[in-house]
């Protein structure tokens, strides 16, 4: 997708107005075939501090295990950021158009008892009502291992 297609579609979208406060969000992750995999509820609490975002998200899986993670988001301007997270490898880099959001990062991502290097390549898409649409594939050596599908409710 061409980030620059999403530039007159609104609502405007803005990673650090969306994010700062309370967010709930929803999400699944399907495999390359397309069977359910995962399903998980997330809470996240935005602190916008200058041009650092720091992101809170707290995980609870389908199967009873939680995770956190803390992005670290630099506002680079122009709509452009840059962030960090214990289990991204190097630095998240994302870029907003119009309602759009483009984010791409490598994750070091874990499965049982081992840790996978993945690829990240999330766009995400604000709608009416403060509903942001999350689609990320999931990708190893250029192979899509899988989609996760997030839906975000901004609480304040």
């Amino acid at each position: 997708m061409n980030l620059n297609k999403f530039s007159n579609m609104k609502p405007e979208f803005s990673l650090e107005d969306y994010f700062s406060g309370k967010t709930e969000a929803w999400g699944l992750f399907h495999d390359r075939f397309g069977n359910l995999k995962r399903s998980f509820k997330v809470d996240i609490t935005g602190t916008l501090s200058g041009n650092l975002l720091t992101l809170d998200e707290k995980f609870l899986y389908d199967d009873g295990e939680e995770d956190q993670r803390i992005w670290k988001i630099k506002l680079l301007g122009n709509k452009k950021y840059s962030g960090t997270a214990d289990d991204v490898v190097g630095s998240a880099i994302g870029e907003a158009s119009g309602n759009a959001l483009n984010w791409k990062y490598k994750l070091n991502l874990k499965i049982k008892d081992s840790t996978v290097k993945v690829d990240f390549d999330d766009w995400m898409f604000l709608q009416d009502r403060g509903i942001l649409i999350n689609r990320a594939e999931v990708k190893k050596w250029g192979l899509n291992v899988g989609v996760v599908t997030i839906t975000f409710l901004k609480i304040n």
